[in-house]
């Protein structure tokens, strides 16, 4: 590992911030789906999904719009169950727990699952208030305590010269690649051991984009991470594993490589080939 890694891996950290992330010794799936079926009213969105994401990994979800992929990515930490006549069957285990086991607590998960969205949405609010809000939350820290966890969050995800004479100031200020930067350290602030990330790029510029893909490579194997693409280039650029779905089924899964350069199934072949979609 790199000096640079090293040195902005999250059990590398001060005390402060290692207990943000312990070294939990959990079993090597931290996630895995079981039957998994979901459905917004009559209209089923996908079905019969089972699928474990090892700890540490990237895996790429890919696939033509309206193909499910957004919505599975959403329902692995119970975002769509606010959503008008959602419904779900089967299991998503969270180290062998169900998500929505009645012991669940939907803020404990989704502190454990964070997830970043396809447009930066930094919140009305200091660029250094916007690292520690969750923190903040959480109960994870407090006082001079959060002024480390602001720093230490934002040179990781490349941030604090840019920003670390004026984290009082609005972040409706920075660009969007700088935003979606912040979002990022947000997101990582709290210790996440998974985030989801659904198009994270997509409204970027090419530069913003490599700063982008740079950091999230650098997150593991300390993360977890499940990446929502449209963009064939970036999912064989940053993944370890791929799932493609297409017409609300998980068609085929592998490691990047192989799926791309030697795929199983003729869809899959069509699609990386761009045939389909």
């Amino acid at each position: 590992m790199d000096e640079t890694r090293s040195s902005t891996t999250p059990g590398s950290l001060d005390p402060v911030l290692a207990r943000l992330d312990p070294d939990r010794g959990r079993p090597a799936q931290v996630l895995e789906t079981v039957g998994l079926n979901l459905a917004f009213g009559s209209k089923t969105v996908i079905s019969g999904v089972n699928i474990g994401f090892q700890r540490g990994t990237i895996t790429a979800l890919i696939g033509p719009t309206g193909s499910g992929k957004s919505t599975f990515l959403r329902t692995l930490n119970r975002m769509n169950d606010k959503v008008y006549s959602f419904r779900h069957e089967g299991e998503v285990l969270l180290d062998a727990e169900s998500i929505w086991s009645p012991r669940q607590d939907l803020l404990s998960l989704r502190r454990r699952v964070g997830m970043l969205f396809q447009r930066p949405n930094p919140f009305p609010m200091s660029i250094r208030d916007n690292v520690v809000a969750g923190v903040k939350a959480h109960g994870i820290a407090r006082g001079k305590q959060l002024d480390v966890v602001a720093e230490t969050r934002l040179r990781e995800v490349g941030l604090w010269d840019a920003v670390k004479d004026r984290l009082h100031d609005s972040p409706y200020r920075l660009s969007g690649g700088q935003q979606q930067l912040l979002c990022l350290a947000r997101a990582l602030a709290v210790g996440p051991e998974v985030l989801l990330l659904d198009e994270p790029t997509s409204a970027l510029d090419p530069l913003s984009t490599e700063a982008v893909e740079a950091m999230l490579r650098q997150m593991t194997p300390a993360l977890t991470l499940i990446v929502v693409t449209h963009n064939l280039g970036q999912a064989r650029r940053l993944s370890d594993q791929t799932m493609f779905f297409y017409d609300g089924r998980l068609v085929e899964h592998g490691p990047t490589a192989q799926l791309f350069d030697a795929p199983r199934e003729a869809t899959t072949q069509r699609y990386v080939h761009g045939l389909i979609g």
